[in-house]
């Protein structure tokens, strides 16, 4: 079983109404690590979720999309704090912007005396997004990750979002201390703008390679993406081509689909990642950029089932 960490939410799709002074919302579950702990189960990974989820309607709306999906609730935070709410906007080109509703809200509020108790059936752990630096949450995922890191596969993506946490000193730190502890990374070219405005994506990369890190891939959105390998060197693919109908989902999609690549083939532990060979990096590349290509050819976040991809 693969733990994911973080937050779950909604997003509140907005679309003009006939009126300018109406808007019509669409609703959907998510959140990044929701996004992947649903997209792992859907290729056929155990997945559990480990995070605050309110007892409000949102809440049990929540749980309910991960009961249907088949992720586990054994290590869910029961809280009566709010659902946290993101306004998503799409701009012209597809791409979603972000207005988050989330102070106070249940995902935040994970303490350290939530930390579950691991056993040999959990075989990694992924972090990622504002979970990483709001507090309390932040404080206890980093101990978590500083706990486990010695014995379990660790995967982070920072996604940076600024609108629920818009100190990037703060990220940059975060980041930095999160990084420190994982074998495999995954970022855009989008969050290293933001954290290191005019410096090299290779430079960042280069600095967690030297670290515990074995792995770092780098999405490109429509150009594709690279893997940088301590091993292996660094190449990059294309993305494949698809009508793209918005991008919501397809960084989501792309982490579960390594994550799961390395699971199916006995590969999620630190030594099986650190053993990784440059065919079967290739191979779970092209994976990658292949799931994230029919998640944009959809509208919002509807990551892909293992029967709709050859694995």
């Amino acid at each position: 079983m693969y733990l994911v960490c973080g937050e779950a939410l909604f997003d509140f799709f907005c679309n003009p109404g006939e009126r300018s002074s109406e808007l019509n919302f669409k609703a959907l579950a998510g959140g990044s690590p929701f996004n992947v702990a649903v997209g792992l189960r859907r290729l056929g990974v155990d997945s559990a979720l480990f995070g605050g989820i309110s007892s409000d309607y949102l809440g049990q709306r929540l749980r309910q999309v991960l009961s249907e999906e088949g992720v586990s609730d054994r290590y869910l935070i029961s809280s009566d704090a709010p659902t946290t709410m993101a306004m998503v906007a799409l701009d012209a080109k597809g791409s979603p912007q972000y207005m988050f509703r989330g102070e106070g809200c249940a995902d935040r509020q994970v303490l350290a005396e939530h930390l579950p108790v691991l056993d040999e059936t959990v075989s990694g752990l992924h972090v990622g997004s504002y979970s990483l630096v709001v507090p309390p949450v932040g404080d206890s995922l980093l101990a978590l990750v500083e706990r486990e890191s010695e014995r379990r596969l660790i995967s982070l993506d920072p996604n940076v979002r600024l609108n629920p946490a818009p100190d990037i000193e703060r990220w940059r730190q975060r980041i930095e201390s999160f990084a420190a502890h994982a074998h495999l990374i995954k970022v855009s070219e989008e969050d290293l703008e933001l954290l290191y405005p005019g410096v090299s994506p290779s430079t960042s990369i280069e600095r967690w390679l030297a670290q515990r890190c074995q792995v770092v891939f780098l999405t490109r959105g429509s150009a594709g993406a690279s893997v940088f390998s301590r091993q292996h060197g660094h190449w990059s693919v294309p993305a494949r081509q698809v009508v793209t109908r918005d991008t919501v989902g397809a960084g989501d999609t792309f982490q579960a689909a390594i994550i799961a690549y390395l699971v199916q083939h006995g590969l999620d532990s630190p030594a099986g990642l650190a053993g990784l060979s440059r065919e079967a990096l290739a191979a779970m590349l092209d994976f990658a950029v292949l799931a994230a290509a029919l998640t944009c050819s959809r509208v919002g976040p509807q990551l892909p089932y293992r029967h709709e991809l050859a694995l």
